[in-house]
């Protein structure tokens, strides 16, 4: 990991969900530039295991909190320059096993977390999604697009509290002054997902390294835009270092269907798992990419890590072992 010691302007920054996978990741940039980091997670998907490596550095934290609760803002002691709220279920394993957690953290979790940055005058990003767009009728994917979604579908539990968390957001900028933004992440991978999560990357990663079957939803035509964690946590953190209030697209330009991701892995793990189709989920996306034009121009940034050598990490890390492993990840 390289050093950014100095080049960001916080010296303590709160991170909600950061014992889950891209949290940690965000965690570790931080740490290792010399900011001071309290990591927040109630750990009902996340995994003490993915910051254990940082207990005990000088100016981390964990703290076992649950961001809907009541007490949330008194735990969050600060004060800080940064807050990250990356708190939420992202996989669907998880929000549909968890769908009024989901829900909570989205609203009331997000409100309190607003709180605190509003107290101390710290920068707020919110971490939403591409589900925002569900099934989208526009492609690709801009951030002036409202979106195709199913108010009362399966997946709406996860889409509309994404949704109002970012109408949160807006509302508390505009009232209230804080200093808020929003980024809209695509289809991240890497090391720390977990391996039955619902995702097609480690799912099909986990089965091709047990010879099992790569499960494909539907006829495998849908498409994906893979961008590496490693990317992913950059374009986080370039927004978080501006004022910038509207959303921003952090994604990659790598679309391909499901089927070829399956393809892939296949190919990189040189296993001979074959294909079982299985039924796609309901209100499952048809296409996804986003237009990062935004991105791009307003902060220079852009995905650097090809999709193989992100694969190529992320099978690494899994043939070693989720949780034990020491496989590069940025």
């Amino acid at each position: 990991m390289t050093s950014e010691a100095n080049q960001w302007p916080w010296r303590r920054a709160v991170v909600t969900g950061g014992a889950g996978f891209l949290g940690s990741h965000l965690c570790d940039r931080l740490v290792e530039s010399g900011v001071e980091v309290d990591c927040v997670d109630n750990l009902c998907s996340g995994a003490v295991a993915h910051v254990q490596h940082l207990v005990g550095r000088p100016g981390f934290r964990f703290l076992n909190c649950d961001v809907s609760s009541d007490t949330c803002t008194e735990v969050l002691d600060g004060p800080y320059d940064l807050v990250l709220h990356f708190a939420c279920p992202a996989s669907p394993a998880d929000y549909l096993r968890m769908p009024l957690e989901t829900l909570d953290v989205g609203s009331l979790g997000t409100r309190n977390v607003l709180q605190v940055a509003h107290r101390d005058s710290a920068r707020f990003l919110l971490a939403s999604t591409s589900e925002v767009y569900g099934d989208p009728l526009v492609h690709p994917q801009r951030e002036d697009y409202w979106g195709n979604v199913n108010p009362v579908g399966p997946r709406s539990v996860y889409d509309e509290s994404k949704r109002f968390s970012e109408a949160l957001v807006t509302a508390h900028a505009g009232a209230r002054g804080v200093n808020a933004g929003i980024v809209r992440l695509f289809n991240t991978y890497g090391p720390r997902m977990r391996a039955h999560d619902g995702r097609a990357v480690p799912t099909f990663i986990a089965q091709a390294l047990a010879g099992e079957p790569l499960t494909l939803a539907g006829d495998g035509s849908q498409t994906r835009s893979l961008c590496y964690v490693e990317d992913t946590v950059d374009g986080v953190l370039k927004v978080a270092a501006s004022r910038s209030v509207r959303p921003v697209n952090i994604g990659g330009s790598d679309e391909t269907t499901v089927r070829e991701i399956a393809r892939r892995v296949l190919k990189l793990t040189d296993s001979a798992s074959p294909i079982a189709y299985v039924e796609r989920p309901v209100d499952d996306p048809e296409r996804r990419r986003p237009d990062t034009t935004l991105a791009r121009e307003m902060f220079g940034w852009e995905p650097r890590v090809p999709w193989e050598e992100g694969l190529e990490r992320t099978i690494a890390y899994f043939t070693v072992g989720p949780g034990r492993g020491t496989a590069r990840t940025s």
